[in-house]
């Protein structure tokens, strides 16, 4: 499904046949960012000095990558953060920057330039839809023939669209640079991966937060999220907490390598061991988390992700460690202990079926992805369900490690995707995927950051060893 680009990414059986890389970042903090009011078009906004800063920071992380292009939202907060970001690239190496209407903020004509506090106060209607359903709100605006209602949500999304549709097929092949706001990110990354209006605010963007997105070929093409709001490069491990947030905070964590990840054979249910290598991910996990108030953890079972969550938890002696077996790793059946070419010389066929259409594999004397899907809901309401809101008057941080499939059912579950978007997510061995309930195990979760790696090796791509399940 997914291949290898001119850049350093190792070749998998979900990654074949990629032709753009797009590299996309939030503008820096702005003053409005700062006074929490609400941006939007409103151009009045300028970058801080932590916005400037933050920045240079993303342009030295991404000093590695070579860009065909880069692309800006002309709102000055964007624009600003994306020259900055070109001038902190190598010298020479920065590419031409194009400044698109279509990657402006989200139109909130009648709330631009107040603050939250104030919208809230003054339409507190709009402000509980905009908080719960945002893709129902609608606002006035005005047009050359008088003013008209629209939906905010909607037109972002349609706006993100046009973007893709515009812009994908010129750059197949290469990498490109992406700067805008956090609503015309999240559209962009939702309609790449097919997701709808209620989705809105499924995935945090925090100032100068970096996401990864690997295309398969144009809009409706197969999309790759390998990572989602990577923060470290700014001193940020994880993503800050949401102002008022009351509900638990989840670690998500794929075990380190095992030395069949390096050799690319199918383990599945086969109780393969860390290797020296994921043991020493296992360990640099262990110090991206040292300074994280752990306070509960569950694991799979398996020799492999249980060591890895006994290294990650040594410098937390306090937190005891429950298995869950729904957790453990999706049965391969027959395939279990094979390499591609010995299952594609047995079962003809099955491999690119698994690559292209995976909900349809029945993996002989295996399981199927629905089984998987259903399971892993299980241990996650499970989990979630044992959960207490608080303690010591601060939201739970509970550490779950699991497996690729697993880890990648969830993350699909969470967002309401089946099977058929099974390769949609990437987990590299040793990533941290952080996942909120800012309102509460009731309310819809956000993923604040997906498949964090930046702890296990320099730069922002995800450069584990990409061996098959």
């Amino acid at each position: 499904m997914f291949g290898s680009l001119n850049c350093p990414i190792a070749a998998t059986t979900e990654d074949k046949a990629l032709t753009t890389r797009v590299i996309l970042v939030r503008h820096g903090e702005s003053t409005f960012n700062a006074e929490r009011r609400v941006q939007g078009h409103c151009d009045l906004s300028r970058l801080t000095e932590a916005g400037q800063a933050g920045a240079q920071q993303v342009g030295i992380a991404l000093q590695d990558l070579t860009f065909a292009a880069a692309y800006s939202s002309p709102l000055q907060r964007a624009q600003e953060t994306a020259e900055l970001i070109l001038s902190s690239l190598r010298a020479g190496s920065a590419p031409p920057l194009h400044l698109r209407d279509d990657l402006k903020e989200i139109n909130l004509a009648e709330w631009e330039g107040l603050t939250f506090d104030q919208v809230e106060a003054q339409f507190p209607e709009g402000f509980r839809c905009w908080r719960d359903r945002p893709q129902a709100l609608t606002m006035t605006r005005t047009t050359a023939t008088g003013s008209e209602a629209f939906y905010p949500v909607a037109d972002l999304y349609e706006q993100a669209r046009q973007f893709w549709q515009a812009v994908l097929p010129q750059h197949n092949n290469e990498t490109i640079l992406i700067v805008a706001h956090s609503g015309i990110n999240r559209c962009l990354i939702n309609t790449a991966i097919g997701l709808g209006t209620e989705h809105y605010q499924s995935f945090h963007q925090s100032n100068c937060g970096i996401s990864v997105l690997n295309f398969a070929g144009e809009l409706g093409d197969p999309v790759q999220l390998e990572s989602i709001n990577l923060t470290a490069h700014l001193g940020e491990p994880l993503p800050k907490r949401r102002k008022g947030q009351t509900g638990p905070r989840f670690l998500l964590v794929r075990h380190g390598e095992t030395e069949w990840n390096r050799q690319k054979r199918f383990q599945g249910q086969i109780d393969v061991p860390l290797n020296d290598q994921g043991r020493i991910q296992a360990k640099q996990a262990a110090d991206f988390l040292e300074k994280i108030a752990i306070d509960r953890a569950v694991s799979s079972p398996m020799l492999r992700p249980k060591e890895t969550a006994e290294i990650i938890l040594q410098p937390h002696p306090e937190v005891t460690l429950a298995l869950n077996a729904l957790l453990c790793e999706i049965s391969h059946g027959l395939w279990e202990g094979k390499l591609e070419a010995e299952i594609e010389a047995e079962y003809p066929g099955d491999l690119q079926q698994w690559q292209q259409a995976p909900e349809t594999v029945q993996m002989p004397e295996g399981e199927n992805l629905q089984q998987v899907w259903q399971r892993a809901e299980t241990a996650w309401q499970q989990i979630l369900q044992a959960t207490p809101e608080h303690i010591t008057d601060r939201p739970v941080t509970t550490l779950v490690v699991a497996h690729d499939a697993v880890n990648k059912a969830l993350l699909c579950l969470l967002i309401g995707q089946d099977p058929s978007q099974f390769w949609v997510f990437k987990q590299g061995n040793g990533s941290v995927t952080v996942i909120d309930y800012p309102h509460g195990i009731d309310r819809a979760p956000v993923i604040q950051a997906m498949n964090i790696t930046s702890h296990l090796s320099s730069g922002v791509l995800d450069k584990t060893a990409a061996g098959a399940l």
